[in-house]
């Protein structure tokens, strides 16, 4: 499949030029028809059919599997969650914190990354933030602040700059200091490669709404099976463990503890459509060429990202970037503003073309 094909596939880009895939990625129709059929089936065959239990553990094993073959796991390191801020509450709510204990990320992170460990402050558990440059970790400071540290969160891609992290660096220093290593990797999947072997890190946590073009309530969590087996989820239930009915309880072995009670298979059904046909296609490639065309249009004092950009997420300075999304949206132009920097990101993928790049330059001529 081409990227051409792909575009023709998503009803959302039949009309207007839409540049916020870095948020949502609009799905293409067969994958809501998976969703929708597997609804159907569970809702009116399995019933008496089969047994709509074993229907839905059939579907969460299929995409298990998938998830794992895509981002170089084995299918017991993979949980699927609902989003990536679930999966990093997940490892965060298996730790036994002490007072006192240290948890690192960078003032880079979505709220993801940041609100559940603001939550770990008022039981005394110390946060510390690395200041970084536009979009860059500087690695000494990094190893200074991680030191004594439980756990380090940071993104594998920034979502506030477009800039890749070096995450197996970081996850090495991290390591040396005796730290668990959590990557907030949703920016990845569907735009770049993504192997979590490579990355040595302890958990990864991402979703499929976004670049993979999948639904929401798509997530999935690696946790490494070493890792995994020294993490206690605080929330259980019968998916979380090996017999829901002994007493005392044994957690499931591997990821699959972190996965709790009944939930809606249908997402990651969708989620493994998705996985199936963007891994045809070629992305990383035109997604550089085209988010390159686009910073170049950029005058330099005004482009936040890199200039040869890592990402297709670029992010522009204007003026006002409230009133500037706003003006483009009534034109037929979907990004967004961004709280910090106090700028607009345009969120490129291989389905954009060169002419929707150029109506965007063309566009905010005037905030320049």
């Amino acid at each position: 499949m081409t990227p051409t094909e792909l575009r023709a596939d998503i009803p959302a880009l039949q009309k207007g030029t839409y540049l916020n895939f870095g948020a949502h990625g609009p799905s293409p129709k067969y994958v809501v028809d998976a969703a929708d059929e597997f609804v159907r089936e569970h809702e009116y065959e399995s019933p008496t059919g089969d047994h709509p239990y074993e229907t839905a553990f059939r579907a969460f094993d299929r995409t298990r599997e998938r998830v794992a073959s895509f981002v170089g796991a084995d299918a017991d390191e993979i949980a699927l969650t609902e989003s990536t801020t679930a999966g990093i509450n997940a490892v965060a709510n298996a730790i036994d914190w002490q007072p006192g204990d240290v948890v690192v990320r960078t003032d880079l992170e979505h709220p993801a990354g940041i609100l559940p460990w603001q939550r770990l402050e008022r039981d005394g558990v110390e946060v510390r933030v690395v200041e970084t440059e536009a979009g860059r970790v500087d690695l000494e400071r990094f190893a200074e602040a991680v030191a004594d540290a439980s756990v380090v969160c940071f993104s594998a891609v920034t979502w506030t700059h477009g800039t890749r992290l070096p995450v197996a660096e970081m996850v090495d220093i991290a390591h040396d200091a005796g730290a668990i290593a959590l990557v907030d990797a949703v920016q990845v999947p569907g735009q770049l490669p993504m192997d979590v072997r490579e990355w040595g890190a302890d958990a990864v946590a991402a979703a499929g709404h976004k670049w993979l073009l999948g639904l929401w309530g798509g997530g999935f969590l690696y946790v490494a099976r070493d890792v995994a087996e020294r993490l206690e989820p605080r929330t259980v239930g019968y998916r979380s463990v090996e017999t829901p009915s002994a007493d005392p309880y044994e957690y499931a072995a591997g990821a699959r503890r972190f996965e709790v009670g009944s939930a809606n298979p249908a997402p990651h059904v969708a989620l493994r459509e998705a996985i199936d046909a963007i891994d045809d296609v070629e992305i990383e490639g035109r997604v550089r060429r085209l988010a390159g065309r686009l910073a170049d249009g950029v005058p330099a004092d005004r482009l936040l990202s890199p200039s040869t950009p890592e990402s297709g997420l670029v992010t522009i300075d204007v003026d006002d970037p409230a009133a500037t999304v706003e003006r483009l949206a009534a034109d037929g132009i979907v990004l967004r503003d961004l709280p910090s920097p106090n700028a607009i990101r345009a969120s490129v993928h291989a389905v954009n073309t060169e002419n929707e790049i150029d109506r965007l330059l063309e566009s905010l001529r005037s905030e320049w």
